[in-house]
């Protein structure tokens, strides 16, 4: 199976919590594709560290807690965690441009690991220098 994209929270929460809807085109048909098994996507450990954030202060809702949620994800073998390295860090460095964190990390993952971003905000794939999907 190809990876075929790093993904944000943001993208990986409205495609497992079915929202839809607020998905772009793109980023709907790749993982649509995804979903069925035709490719995997790379989740950055500080994304998942986001949405576990979201749950615990009730900004949404995962059925069976966090946990319970993240096992049935990753169970898939569609989704792969991309840990955070030393790597990533050092880009990470790079991209201040990027005012948060979170963002500056993940997008630095997509780009240290040559991969384009699910993301809704293309300011910042283009700062981290690759390839945005939405």
């Amino acid at each position: 199976m190809t990876t075929l994209a790093v993904i944000d929270a943001h993208a990986l929460l409205w495609i497992v919590l079915d929202q839809r809807r607020r998905l772009g085109r793109n980023a709907l048909r790749l993982l649509e594709r995804v979903e069925q098994g035709h490719a995997s996507l790379q989740v950055p450990t500080v994304a998942l560290m986001e949405i576990s954030e979201a749950a615990w202060k009730g900004r949404v809702t995962l059925e069976g807690g966090f946990d319970t949620w993240l096992d049935r994800t990753l169970s898939t073998g569609n989704y792969h965690v991309a840990d955070l390295t030393l790597a990533i860090i050092r880009r990470a460095d790079s991209l201040y441009a990027i005012p948060e964190r979170g963002d500056r990390l993940i997008a630095a993952t997509a780009a240290e690991m040559d991969l384009p971003l699910i993301t809704r905000d293309p300011e910042i794939a283009s700062v981290a220098g690759v390839e945005v999907i939405w």
